[in-house]
């Protein structure tokens, strides 16, 4: 008989992509977001509602062995705009679902943090995702209830939106004919590809990593400015680089340890998706969906801007 799974935020980006992976290692999977996801197979079922509905969640969590939570506002500078929604909808929204499942006994719970809860940058969004964790970690300490905290690095990959990074830069590139960055692009980040991390978010469900945090981040680490020579040699060499001003930032620079939250496992695959190919496969997806868009849109090809 499958495990019965609810993915909270499983409409988005990195939400729809864990609730395929368990999708397809076997799991039955219950999807609960706001908003229907555009992605829903045909064997996963769907639940539209809001994340602070307590009836709502206790009734979708309930019969569940493992709850994943993605949901709330997963972009810092959103969050950096939206303090009081950051605190109702991460930390508030969070402390629902850890009370359904804790009410409903559920075999793991999983919470989607950030490797800024190590950085003292991030604002609200960083400020929330520590508060999540501290309050998982007491609801086994007080209640018993298993856990695994995800903390993940810069993703990328099929899905994606403005929301992005690496999403951003291509469209920018595809439009604009270039690529901007504040600051000098000396940043190091560990870019993983969403399908890398999704497996990972499937694998924790192991003994091994019950009660425990674990970072799921890549092993190619790479200065932003050579992603975007990257960016700028796969389009032919044919697109601008442009360095502006830095203004005061909420990211990280080279490296988000700063803070010394609870030691976390690294969780590395065997196997995973190269950054070139990965990039690559960004730039071939964002091409098909610009024209595909009205024909009055501007549409930049190999670095020539053409009306349509």
């Amino acid at each position: 008989m499958k495990k019965k799974t609810i993915v909270f935020g499983g409409s988005g980006f990195l939400g729809s992509h864990v609730a395929d992976a368990l999708t397809d290692a076997g799991y039955d999977v219950a999807i609960y977001d706001i908003k229907p996801s555009p992605y829903i197979r045909k064997t996963q079922t769907m639940i539209v509602g809001d994340i602070m509905d307590e009836k709502a969640v206790q009734k979708a969590v309930g019969g569940r062995a493992y709850v994943y939570n993605f949901a709330g506002i997963a972009d810092i500078d959103e969050s950096s705009q939206r303090p009081l929604d950051s605190v109702r909808y991460n930390i508030l929204g969070n402390s629902i679902v850890l009370d359904a499942s804790r009410k409903s006994g559920v075999k793991r719970f999983v919470f989607a943090s950030s490797v800024y809860v190590y950085s003292k940058s991030g604002a609200f969004y960083r400020s929330s995702k520590q508060a999540c964790e501290l309050l998982t970690e007491n609801y086994h300490e007080v209640f018993g209830l298993p856990y695994t905290i995800l903390r993940y690095g810069s993703l990328y990959g099929s899905r994606a939106d403005d929301r992005n990074y690496i999403y951003k830069l291509i469209k920018q590139a595809l439009t604009e004919g270039r690529v901007t960055r504040e600051g000098d692009g000396e940043e190091i980040r560990e870019y993983i590809n969403i399908s890398d991390a999704a497996k990972g978010s499937v694998e924790i469900l192991s003994d091994e990593f019950v009660n425990q945090c674990v970072i799921i981040a890549g092993d190619q680490k790479m200065k932003v400015k050579d992603l975007l020579i990257m960016i700028k040699e796969m389009l032919d060499n044919k697109i601008k680089i442009e360095y502006l001003p830095s203004k005061e930032s909420s990211h990280y620079e080279i490296t988000p340890y700063v803070f010394i939250p609870r030691v976390a496992k690294r969780i590395m695959s065997k196997t995973y998706f190269d950054l070139g190919q990965g990039i690559l496969s960004c730039i071939h997806e964002m091409y098909k969906e610009i024209n595909t868009r009205p024909v009055h849109e501007k549409v930049v090809i190999s670095g020539k801007v053409k009306r349509r």
